[in-house]
């Protein structure tokens, strides 16, 4: 299992790195690449036009400001877009947010809160686990997981009482 994670400047890569580290513990291969919508389109669509061969099933796309690489990923495949809102401008990402969330009815990509990256990397994760098992059972554990981690913190709390 493979996901692209797509970034529009280098500078989104902290952003995106808890994304690939998760993709990893879950068993998906990250294939990352930083491309722009605006300054190296040709890059952007040979890249997703290319995925299928790559063995890449989905997408997590990330960019700041106007924010339109998920939606021209979007535009060139119809394999799962996951966008992720980068908070890179005085908007505080609203600006990111609405131009991945706006999408033109037949271009859908999934969008995410703003700098949402690890919640990209598990919607992912549930993509892939809607035809396997394993990953099915990788993310009941990892939400099992989350929710004892819950339960450790509401003891210390209540231990501080």
């Amino acid at each position: 299992m493979k996901a692209a994670v797509m970034m529009g400047s280098d500078s989104d890569f902290p952003i995106l790195k808890p994304a690939v580290e998760l993709l990893k513990s879950f068993g998906i291969e990250p294939v990352v690449t930083v491309a722009s919508a605006h300054r190296t389109p040709a890059k952007v669509r040979e890249f997703v036009e290319s995925a299928p061969e790559q063995g890449i099933s989905v997408f997590i796309v990330a960019a700041g400001a106007a924010a339109h690489l998920a939606g021209v990923v979007a535009s060139y495949t119809t394999l799962p877009v996951i966008g992720v809102p980068i908070n890179a401008t005085p908007l505080n990402g609203m600006d990111a947010l609405l131009s991945t969330v706006q999408m033109p009815s037949g271009v859908p990509v999934a969008t995410m809160a703003v700098n949402g990256a690890k919640n990209a990397a598990i919607m992912a994760a549930e993509i892939f686990a809607v035809a396997d098992k394993e990953m099915a059972a990788k993310l009941a554990a990892y939400r099992s997981e989350q929710s004892a981690n819950v339960e450790k913190k509401a003891a210390r709390v209540a231990a501080q009482l």
